[in-house]
């Protein structure tokens, strides 16, 4: 990928980039209205498949943030999309929460713990023992086996806590299967992304506060990559990687353009 003023495009992610304990970051107010008024195609992702697009766009908009639920972008609508173009009108069993049930409904899957073509895990704060004993049991018996996202832990206001990877591995360890992740560090969660929005590769950018995800899943997808230093990244953090964005930033603030300085226009004498 080529310099920011090739970038017609753009995905970016949403916790430690837009926002941060639901108070908007500086400037993310600004580059979303930006875009809306240039009418730039966008989508702000999160690996969260807990809420449906609609509750996001609402918890933004408290946020101070006005993003239309057309323009976000979920793991659970990726791992729908997955679904649908490996097995259309397919069926599942689904650990998870509404976010990931609708996103399968409307992508034409049949929730079921008969027989189902996927077991598909997703967050959840409700994980159930009964759920993960069906869920093992169905993978044994030949369902496919797929996650949202790969996160061990997710943050609460006590602390981390168990996420949909730690969930995945109790499964991975009583069945001998692996999953197939979709989310990110996947590049397929970008690539869904990029088909939702018509983009290509070539002219779109990625904003993301980790190395871990937002800027490898980039750089393999083949998109400009851009860090931002609002979330848990730092310099040291940036120099454990072999691999470097194309820009560092200190927030999304850097990315909004100045407004053109009106000029008093003195009239000409005749």
């Amino acid at each position: 990928m080529g310099t920011r003023d090739e970038v017609e495009c753009w995905l970016t992610d949403m916790d430690g980039v837009l926002v941060h304990e639901n108070q908007a970051l500086p400037g993310a107010a600004a580059l979303i209205q930006q875009w809306q008024d240039e009418g730039t195609p966008y989508l702000v992702l999160t690996n969260n498949s807990i809420f449906t697009p609609r509750d996001l766009s609402a918890r933004l908009r408290a946020s101070g943030l006005h993003v239309p639920e057309e323009r976000i972008w979920t793991s659970a609508l990726a791992t729908a999309d997955f679904c649908r173009s490996q097995m259309p009108g397919g069926s599942a069993f689904v650990i998870g929460e509404a976010g990931m049930t609708t996103a399968l409904h409307e992508a034409g899957f049949i929730m079921t713990e008969t027989d189902p073509d996927y077991v598909v895990v997703g967050e959840t704060r409700n994980y159930s023992f009964d759920a993960i004993t069906k869920a093992v049991r169905l993978i044994l018996g030949g369902a496919r086996f797929i996650v949202t996202n790969p996160d061990t832990t997710g943050p609460s206001a006590d602390g981390p806590m168990p996420a949909t990877g730690a969930i995945a591995a109790m499964i991975t360890a009583a069945t001998n299967k692996s999953p197939y992740v979709v989310g990110k560090p996947n590049p397929m969660m970008f690539r869904s992304a990029m088909n939702r929005i018509g983009a290509h590769s070539e002219n779109t950018a990625m904003i993301g506060d980790r190395m871990d995800t937002d800027v490898v899943a980039g750089i393999e997808a083949g998109l400009h990559t851009i860090l931002v230093m609002t979330g848990i990244s730092d310099q040291a953090e940036i120099d454990r990687y072999p691999f470097r964005p194309n820009e560092v930033l200190s927030g999304v603030h850097e990315l909004v353009r100045a407004e053109p300085l009106e000029t008093d226009v003195v009239p000409s004498e005749l």
